[in-house]
């Protein structure tokens, strides 16, 4: 499935099953709180915090799944082609970055 078609995926279950896209900023709102139920995980699977009994039955994968739905529908109702953006983003850093990384000492051990 290419990210053209995921766009396509969601405006087609939006209109079916959602009624509408919520606002705007209703959905930077909920962007926020997925990205929040990501780095729980990431923070209890990765880092120092112990898991409670509440975060057992999250999977990262889903929360990864929820964070990009929520990006797919504002990208939507906003008129952003995310394929043309990632694009434009990865010509962006490339040229911006092209050896910043490389000659990086902190990142040579």
């Amino acid at each position: 499935m290419t990210i053209r078609d995921a766009q396509i995926k969601v405006d087609e279950w939006i209109k079916t099953y959602g009624v509408r896209y919520f606002g705007e900023l209703t959905n930077m709102t909920l962007l926020t709180e997925e990205v929040g139920e990501l780095a729980r995980i990431m923070a209890r699977t990765y880092g120092e915090q112990s898991f409670k009994k509440s975060d057992l039955s999250k999977n990262l994968s889903e929360e990864i799944g929820d964070v990009l739905w929520v990006l797919i529908c504002i990208a939507n109702q906003t008129g952003v082609d995310l394929e043309e953006s990632f694009r434009k983003s990865m010509e962006k850093k490339t040229a911006r970055d092209a050896t910043r990384h490389l000659d990086n000492e902190k990142l040579k051990s």
